[in-house]
């Protein structure tokens, strides 16, 4: 069977990304990519593995 994945996309505000991004980490979530969003802020996309059940 395939792997499934779930994902997130995130706001990120520029004085707080390192710590944004290590608390999804910290909850099992990859960086995928970071893109400028449509205001102007940056967006990051992330992946996790989803839960068996």
């Amino acid at each position: 069977m395939a792997t499934q994945w779930e994902y997130a996309t995130v706001p990120l505000i520029i004085h707080a990304t390192k710590a944004i991004l290590d608390q999804w980490g910290s909850d099992g979530w990859e960086l995928v990519q970071v893109i400028q969003g449509p205001d102007a802020g940056l967006v990051a996309y992330l992946k996790r593995q989803k839960a068996t059940a």
